[in-house]
Formats: C-alpha cells, structure tokens, sequence
C-alpha cells in the first residue's frame, strides 16, 4: 500500500480531495493512478474509493506555495471521470476554488491577516488569477459563520470567490467564434440557436424552449430522459469541434467530458428544489440547468454560473433573450435545482470591445476530514 496525507473538504456545491504537491510523486505522470485509487474509478459505484458516484464530488485539488510575485498559492484541478479510468485537467473547477483559499491558511501557505485574509492564487488549469477572501481568527480560518449558499445544508462563513479578468480562460477569447450566437447545425436535429463563451471555462447555451425542456427539470428528470440528454451531449460536442478542442463528436465525448460544459435557460420560473421547497420566480433572473461530465448538476458549477452571468449582459445572447427585465452587468440571480446563486460579473465596453474584469460569487468552505488515504500500487 502507499500512503498519502490529503485533506477531504467541501467547497461550495462540491467536494474532493486536497493535496499538497510536495506530497505527491515528482513525475506527474504518476498522479492520475493515484486519483483514480483514491476516488475508486472506474468503477461507477466507487465502493473501493472516496468518490461521491456524481462529478461534483469526485474532485481533486493539488495546491503549492507560488514564487510568482504578489500570488501565494498555484493549484491544479483534476476531475475524475466516474467510471472511467480518466482523469480531467482541461478546466477548473469555481465551487473548489473555494476551498483553496481557506486550506491554504490552515496549511500555512499565506500569512494570516485577521480578520480577513485575502489569498492570491493562481488557477494552473487556465493560467487565471482569483482572489478569495477568508475570515480569520486565533491564526486560521473561522469556519463558523451565517452565510447560506443553496445547495448545502447550515450556514458557514462567508468567503467571497473573485475570478479575475476569466474571459478567455481555454480559448483566449471572451467570444470563441466571434458571435454572441451562433446557429449549431445538431446531427439528427436541425439547426439551433446557441451563445458559445469562454468565462473561467467553456460554455456552451441554448434556450429551453428550443430543445423540448421546461428549464425547470430536476437532475433525475433530465438524466432519464435520454432523447434529451444524447441532444445535450451533441450540442456539447458541436461547439466542442467549432472551438477546436476535439475533431468530431465521438473524440468531444472519450477526450474532452468536462469542457465545454452545456446547459439551457429559461426565464424565470418557479419550481420546486431537490430539499422540495419552491423555489420563487420573482427570486431569480434567470433559470438554468448545467450538465457537467454527462449528468444533470444538482446545483449549478461555479464556472458555468460565471459564463452565465456574463452572458445575461451580453445583448443578443440567449441568456439575455430570457432574462428578466434589464440587465446592465450588476448582479445576476441564477435558478438552479437547489435553489438560487447570486453572481456579480464586473463588465466594461470600450471601442466595441467586451471585457470582464472579474466575476465574483459568495460561497463557503470547510475541512470535513484529514488523514492518510491508502492506495494499492
């Protein structure tokens, strides 16, 4: 058996295994063997692992002290295909990155400034800066707090997760194809109107309406429907092959699971949540569901609901299509299953160009476990 010291910790609506990357083997070429052992892939049930079965509990998170002037800490994403012997770095995930900063206080990465420590860090997914503030007492993270993020039970503290200048994030371009909408031609389908976006990852956008869904469907309801998700998954793939990432669709589906994400839109709409609250349309501005790795998010990845917030500023897109009322770039509120997030995309227009300083978003974060966790070879 090896042996390896990892932090088990929620961040916002995910969860996953956090490691130092000094505690892992030097060749990386070595560390995919290793996250498919602790996580328990390929099988799909995830018996001999810590998976959590859905990919949003099946991350890992590799972070080390930076020596880039004025960052502290780089990390690296690894998704974890369930029941596949595959592991995904070609994204980040947001919900993770919330985590990053308050292990990096508890691991000592950053000098603690109470009350609020502001970790600098450095995404080595997509080369992009984010800043979160951690609350801090006694020299470490003050977990305890009266913050709610839909999605999780109980308040926590509140740490505020600001992705810095994330157009571009994969691509190099806010707008991978130029357009705020596109027409995909879907094989066995027809053509479809659709906003393809780089913001913090890869998205691509479709309006409900267009593919036979009410935007309203909980996470079971869209995984069993399979006419509707083999429509998602080639959506996905076409704005996979139009950004240049993969060569066909079959290549976006074995290569490239996790980016782009897709999902649908709607306006805003009331609908009962996965705890069987209803959920009011006046609360929000707009209704989404995101599809992540081939299956139904349970809430919405941060990285998505960043996309879609920016995309809701964007006239002409089919986000901002179904908005409700006007949207000037200031906060956008999101439905999603578990309930509603709240983002706040910072946008500026100058000589015809689009640029997003940042997108910030509150969430929270907490160590649910430490220790050794045991692989075979």
């Amino acid at each position: 058996m090896r042996a390896f010291q990892t932090v088990y910790m929620r961040g916002g609506t995910s969860k996953g295994c956090m490691f130092l990357r000094e505690e892992l083997p030097e060749n990386q070429e070595e560390w995919d063997s290793i996250f498919l052992q602790v996580m328990g892939c390929p099988d799909p049930k995830q018996i001999d692992g810590m998976g959590g079965t859905v990919s949003s509990n099946n991350k890992i998170v590799v972070v080390w002290k930076s020596e880039e002037e004025g960052i502290d800490v780089e990390y690296l994403v690894g998704q974890v295909i369930v029941g596949k012997e595959q592991v995904d770095y070609k994204s980040n995930c947001g919900n993770m990155t919330a985590a990053v900063g308050p292990y990096a206080v508890e691991m000592g990465l950053v000098k603690v400034v109470e009350p609020i420590t502001t970790v600098h860090m450095l995404n080595k997914n997509t080369d992009k800066y984010i800043d979160v503030t951690v609350p801090c007492e006694n020299g470490t993270f003050a977990q305890e707090g009266d913050c709610h993020i839909a999605g999780v039970d109980g308040t926590a503290a509140e740490l505020k997760v600001k992705f810095l200048n994330p157009a571009g994030a994969k691509t190099g371009k806010l707008l991978p194809t130029g357009n705020v909408k596109d027409v995909l031609e879907i094989p066995g389908f027809g053509s479809l109107e659709a906003t393809i976006l780089d913001v913090s990852n890869p998205m691509v956008l479709v309006r409900a309406e267009d593919i036979g869904a009410k935007g309203t469907e909980l996470p079971e309801e869209v995984n069993g429907n399979r006419e509707l998700s083999d429509l998602l998954e080639k959506i996905r793939g076409t704005a996979c092959c139009m950004m240049g990432f993969t060569k066909d669709l079959q290549d976006a589906t074995d290569h490239s699971p996790a980016v782009p994400k897709v999902g649908y839109v709607t306006s805003p709409r009331s609908f009962q949540t996965l705890d069987g609250e209803i959920q009011k349309a006046e609360e929000m501005d707009v209704c989404a569901r995101v599809i992540s790795v081939f299956k139904c998010h349970k809430a919405c990845p941060l990285t998505a609901a960043s996309a879609i917030s920016v995309a809701a500023a964007l006239k002409g897109s089919v986000v901002n299509q179904v908005i409700s009322g006007e949207n000037s770039g200031g906060q956008v509120r999101i439905g999603h299953p578990s309930g509603v997030m709240t983002m706040y995309p910072e946008m500026e227009e100058t000589d015809g160009e689009i640029k997003v300083p940042s997108v910030a978003v509150q969430r929270t974060a907490r160590r649910i476990m430490d220790g050794t966790v045991y692989v075979r070879k």
